[in-house]
């Protein structure tokens, strides 16, 4: 498969980057063709322009200043996602990655009809998350009701093929986590990404 892997943490001394590289290295070791986007390293610039907001509600949407990352989008066979959830929630510039990338024309198409919008990522087959919060997964779910998770499979992945396999993998309690149970949920992605 043809897979990009986005990465969103500031620091490559993180967590969360060794989960990328781990994403990376494995999916190239079993022959998968992979665009490794390291947002940070990149310089992305997630605030939406003002062209792109006046031409978002249209099916003319102006992707120019980001049409490398369009293209990319439009060709891969699957998108993995990793990145912390900070208050709940992606980081800001991952935000602005799907903002200012998942638009019009990209991800969707609007049915001048009635509105609504349809799915226009058929090519993408493989919807994938790993991810963490320092919240325990209680919180996460019960008391803040996964709001991020229902932002990626609810509102994203209905934009990809109809067939699209998915999965989210979360390490919750990261900031109690030790050595050991960062270990073990590295490996467990290690063995999940090796499984496609």
């Amino acid at each position: 498969m043809h897979i990009q892997v986005v990465c969103c943490h500031p620091l490559t001394d993180s967590y969360d980057h060794a989960l990328f590289r781990t994403v990376v290295d494995t999916l190239e070791q079993n022959g998968h063709r992979v665009v490794a986007t390291d947002l940070y390293r990149e310089n992305f610039a997630p605030a939406m322009t003002v062209e792109e907001r006046r031409t978002y509600m249209s099916n003319d949407y102006d992707d120019s200043a980001i049409a490398s990352y369009t293209r990319t989008l439009k060709q891969v066979d699957g998108v993995i996602l990793c990145f912390p959830h900070w208050w709940f929630s992606m980081p800001a510039m991952l935000k602005g990655w799907v903002d200012r990338v998942w638009g019009p024309g990209t991800a969707f198409v609007y049915d001048a009809k009635d509105g609504h919008l349809e799915p226009n990522l058929r090519n993408i087959k493989l919807f994938g998350v790993v991810t963490s919060y320092g919240s325990s997964w209680w919180i996460v779910r019960v008391f803040a009701g996964d709001a991020g998770r229902k932002v990626l499979m609810r509102g994203m992945k209905p934009l990809c093929a109809k067939d699209a396999t998915s999965f989210y993998m979360a390490h919750y309690s990261m900031d109690a986590s030790t050595p050991e149970t960062r270990k073990t949920f590295l490996e467990r992605v290690r063995a999940r990404i090796a499984r496609i």
